[in-house]
């Protein structure tokens, strides 16, 4: 909403600035809509942004707009963003530990900090890496405190990011063995070309040559040379300052293979011509052996059809021998610089990956040459979480090593041998990118002694959801941003972290049995309500107290964060009878206090008269018309509350007025009644001051108090036995909120004279009738 009113300022920004006069550039603006930020306590309340920079981008621009509402309770917090490249950012704001053998990179981020209404912040990427950027913003951490929803009035804060790219459209290629002349001025005009790289690519050098300064010494060179593309970590970018030499070099070694390298020159001075020339190179140090065009493949694939494809393939493989255990053939155990071992991609839902070694899992490794893995994860899914996982079975006194790397010599180093038979490496949220392992035996000692040895590595490579899947106290929630599907742990039980295996907060057994006990013993105390309601023949009272009773001890025994969990039906269906049956509970509780017709409340069939007459009469009926509109008032009004309450809990259970709706209306109900029958009566209602001071009063401080607790205190830590409070306090409002039953009526509503099928009866007028 903020966004074109800038977008105007900004464009004669961009149009202004521009990097050289020999390129065309265009701009591109893209935005997403504000969403309210949240404290993190996990990654879910983190808001996720996915922009997509295109290629040959010189320039990205993000414009960052927090707007603050009003209220008193805004304060000045500080508001954290994160950026990243190829993957959602890995963060970790509240300092929690993650699994083992888990690497990441921090994301890069930057905090904003707003004392007004709204903060508008820069942040610019010059050369950026195309493809999938990411922007993350979090509030600071979770206080725990629980906020009922309509009772709270915590400050809400909105962000949205703009992202401006200028964009060149006829960049230069920069092709190998030749040459290119280019000019540059200053430092605002650099010179942009990319050279793309071919697979298996060892080495790479760009060098300028030829420079002419006009004003300055031949062999002054007041160039900087820059290769790679920023993706705001480290070592993805190399800088050379040519100054002082004639020539200059720029060299990378093991480059990303099947891609485009960024090359930008820049002058060192300002409105100073410089003429120079530039030229690339490249060195295939080592190939794979080739395997033929179809002859190898299909020899390794019909080895283990049955288990790789599900189906029966007939191949003409000639004189080729089929592999037995080792899924290398022996034609390709030679002198080959690098054996390159194919793999197989299986898909197992919409966020998990399986990658298998086609004839595997068992690969040879040899201390002659390595063996190449290579693993695709160039699909938009891809980056969501995984974990490398090497096992081996090797000769004694031999050394395994297995560098999984993205496509770089920044790689991770796993280590294989006798005692460590097995390593796991587990990286959250990878890169789309190719993704190789690289398995070589290594000699620790003499390396003649083991020329002709090798080993065989069991290798699995997996894309998941979750690591883990979170573990035993943490449950894997699928996410979503706009279109983009992303998953993440969410904790309970204490256990913090990305997998849920940090234990520094975590509760311990006896503290959740303690809680689970407290929170569903403590719905015993509605026994007594329900046993007064029987006892004063307030039948329907006490079926809804039963129903409350049961629904809500249930529902907090499949509640519980830790291993402490019963569930006797679905989650949803226990809340949903949980919050109905409570807000029921205040509805007929306090109909029944205001006693708009307690005589006629319920139906039933009258005496043996009748009845030998061959004919019945309701209860209902024994007094005038008037009585019988009464009768069928207050059933209207418990039928139709309860099916009000029933449609709002399905709408919306936490809303403030699916709980004050109810209890207005019946608090009116009640209201217009007794002051009805103090008009009537010429006196106050209820008559007693002992009903006041020993049952109305305390009732009602019961029932303040556990609301207070409820929605005032209650917080992640202390819910066990604030909820609980809650639990005791209302259940004994209601023990002294229940009105007296009738002086004529009998105990437990039966008759002394048990005839026909009567259930309530009534021969007094309510007048006689002490309250």
């Amino acid at each position: 909403m903020y966004g074109y009113p800038i977008l105007c300022l900004l464009l004669p920004v961009f149009i202004k600035d521009c990097f050289g006069d020999d390129l065309t550039y265009v701009s591109g603006y893209f935005s997403k809509t504000p969403q309210k930020l949240s404290k993190y306590s996990w990654y879910g309340n983190v808001r996720l942004y996915h922009f997509r920079v295109p290629e040959d981008t010189v320039l990205v621009r993000w414009l960052l707009t927090v707007t603050k509402g009003s209220g008193s309770n805004c304060g000045n917090h500080n508001i954290t963003i994160h950026f990243r490249s190829g993957a959602p950012p890995v963060i970790n704001p509240i300092n929690t530990e993650f699994a083992n053998n888990t690497a990441f990179l921090p994301a890069q981020n930057l905090s904003l900090s707003i004392s007004s209404g709204q903060n508008i912040t820069l942040f610019n990427v010059s050369n950026p890496a195309p493809g999938d950027w990411f922007v993350a913003a979090h509030l600071p951490k979770d206080d725990g405190r629980i906020e009922h929803k309509g009772f709270s009035s915590s400050c809400s804060y909105f962000f949205q990011p703009q992202m401006f790219v200028r964009r060149a459209v006829d960049m230069p290629i920069l092709e190998f063995r030749s040459e290119l002349h280019r000019t540059v001025s200053s430092p605002d005009n650099p010179a942009v070309l990319k050279v793309f790289l071919p697979e298996y690519t060892s080495e790479l050098a760009v060098r300028i040559s030829g420079c002419d300064t006009e004003g300055v010494n031949a062999a002054e060179c007041p160039l900087l040379l820059t290769l790679g593309s920023a993706t705001l970590r480290r070592s993805t970018v190399r800088t050379v300052n040519c100054t002082g030499r004639a020539s200059c070099t720029i060299t990378l070694r093991v480059p990303p293979w099947e891609t485009w390298i960024r090359v930008t020159v820049e002058s060192i001075y300002v409105n100073v011509t410089t003429d120079f020339t530039i030229s690339a190179n490249h060195t295939v140090g080592c190939k794979p052996k080739s395997v033929g065009l179809t002859g190898d493949f299909f020899t390794r694939v019909s080895a283990n059809s049955s288990g790789l494809l599900g189906g029966n393939i007939s191949v003409a493989v000639g004189n080729a021998s089929a592999p037995g255990n080792s899924s290398l053939s022996p034609d390709v155990l030679d002198n080959a610089c690098v054996h390159n071992q194919p793999v197989f991609r299986e898909e197992l839902d919409v966020v998990s990956v399986r990658f298998a070694v086609i004839n595997g899992p068992n690969v040879t490794v040899t201390s002659v040459a390595p063996t190449l893995l290579q693993f695709s994860l160039n699909s938009f899914t891809d980056n969501k979480c995984n974990s490398w996982e090497c096992d081996r079975f090797c000769l004694p006194d031999s050394q395994v090593t297995c560098a999984g790397t993205e496509q770089d010599a920044d790689g991770y180093d796993l280590r294989l041998n006798v005692t460590s038979p097995q390593a796991v490496l587990r990286i959250p949220f990878p890169e789309v990118a190719m993704w190789y392992l690289t398995l070589q035996m290594v000699c620790p000692d003499n390396t003649s002694d083991c020329t002709n040895a090798s080993a065989t590595v069991m290798t699995s490579a997996y894309l998941s959801a979750c690591i883990d899947d979170c573990g035993t106290y943490g449950e894997c929630r699928l996410l979503r941003s706009y279109s983009y599907l992303y998953a993440a742990c969410v904790c309970k039980a204490g256990w913090r972290g990305w997998s849920c295996t940090d234990n520094l907060t975590a509760q311990t057994y006896s503290r959740q049995m303690a809680a689970a006990l407290l929170l569903t013993l403590s719905n015993l105390l509605f026994i007594p309500p329900i046993v007064v309601a029987v006892y004063r023949c307030y039948i329907v009272e006490a079926s809804v107290y039963l129903f409350t009773m049961f629904f809500s001890t249930f529902y907090h025994a499949c509640d519980q964060p830790g291993v402490t969990v019963l569930c006797i039906m679905d989650y949803d269906t226990l809340q949903y009878c949980d919050f109905l049956g409570s807000v029921s509970s205040i509805w007929v509780t306090i109909l029944c206090m205001s006693r708009v017709k307690e005589t006629f409340k319920y139906v039933s069939l009258r005496s043996e008269e009748a009845t030998a007459a061959g004919g019945f009469q309701f209860c209902c009926f024994q007094s005038r018309w008037r009585d019988v509109t009464l009768c069928l008032f207050t059933q209207m009004l418990f039928m139709l509350g309860t099916l009000i309450i029933a449609m709002s809990m399905q709408l919306d259970r936490r809303g403030l007025w699916n709980m004050l709706g109810p209890i207005l209306c019946a608090v009116l109900a009640m209201v217009a009644a007794w002051v009805y029958r103090g008009v009537k009566r010429r006196q106050c209602y209820p008559t007693t001051w002992k009903r006041w001071v020993f049952y109305l009063i305390p009732g009602l401080a019961s029932a303040i108090i556990g609301l207070s607790v409820y929605v005032f205190t209650e917080t992640d830590d202390n819910y066990y036995y604030t909820h609980s409070i809650w639990h005791v306090m209302v259940a004994s409002s209601v023990v002294f909120l229940l009105p007296p039953r009738d002086r004529h009526q009998e105990p437990w509503g039966w008759s002394q004279k048990l005839c026909g099928y009567q259930i309530c009866k009534n021969e007094k007028e309510e007048l006689y009738a002490v309250t």
